[in-house]
C-alpha cells in the first residue's frame, strides 16, 4: 500500500487529487486561475467538500474560463448564488469575479500570471523537508509576502493561508511529507 500525506483520507476524490495534482509545479495560466479559485471558495472550509463539489464549479464557472468570469453581469451573479451546487458565498462569488479581471491585468503587465507568481522563486519549485504534520507550515514569510501583493493589487481571499495552500496545490512548494510516495516523484 502507497503511503501518503497525512492529510489524505481515503476518500477517492481526495487521492486523485493527491496522487495527480497537488504539488506538481504547475505553470498554465489555466489551471493557475482554477486552482485560485478553488483555493479562495475553500478558505474557512474542508477541502473535501470544494473537491466534491468542483466539477459543479466547473459548470457554474464556464470552465473557469476567467476571460468569461470577468464579465460577469449581475445577472449571473445572481444565478450564481442560486446554484446549490457550489459554496453560495455572496462574497467569495464577487471575489472570483474581482479576481478574473485583476488576474487578467496581472498578465498584461507581466505576460503571464504564471510569470508574476513563479518570479518569487525564480520560476523553480521549493523543496521543503517535513517528516511529519507539526512540520509543515500554514503560512511562511513567502506566502505573507506574495499575499500583500496580491492584495495591494485589489484581490479578495488572497490571505496568507490561502496563498501557502495555493503555492503547495500549484507545485511552488514541494509539501509532500518525506515519507510519502510522491515526494521523491513531484
Amino acid at each position: 500500500m502507497k503511503k501518503r500525506c497525512f492529510w489524505v483520507s481515503d476518500d477517492p476524490l481526495y487521492i486523485e487529487y493527491h496522487d495527480q495534482e497537488w504539488g506538481v509545479p504547475t505553470f498554465d495560466d489555466a489551471v493557475l486561475f482554477e486552482f485560485l479559485i478553488l483555493e479562495t471558495f475553500q478558505a474557512g472550509l474542508s477541502w473535501i467538500t470544494i473537491l466534491k463539489k468542483r466539477e459543479n464549479f466547473r459548470k457554474a464557472f464556464d470552465n473557469f474560463d476567467y476571460k468569461k468570469i470577468a464579465n460577469y453581469s449581475e445577472k449571473k451573479y445572481e444565478e450564481l448564488l442560486l446554484d446549490t451546487g457550489i459554496i453560495r458565498n455572496k462574497l467569495k462569488i464577487r471575489s472570483a469575479i474581482t479576481n478574473a479581471k485583476l488576474f487578467m491585468e496581472v498578465q498584461q503587465e507581466f505576460g503571464s500570471f504564471s510569470k508574476f507568481f513563479w518570479n518569487y522563486t525564480n520560476g523553480k519549485p521549493i523543496i521543503n523537508v517535513f517528516d511529519k504534520r507539526e512540520d509543515v507550515p500554514a503560512t511562511t514569510e513567502l506566502s505573507d509576502k506574495i499575499s500583500k501583493d496580491l492584495k495591494k493589487r485589489g484581490f479578495k481571499f488572497v490571505g496568507s493561508t490561502v496563498i501557502y495552500a495555493y503555492m503547495q496545490s500549484m507545485g511552488m512548494v514541494n509539501d509532500h511529507t518525506t515519507d510519502c510516495f510522491r515526494y521523491k516523484e513531484v
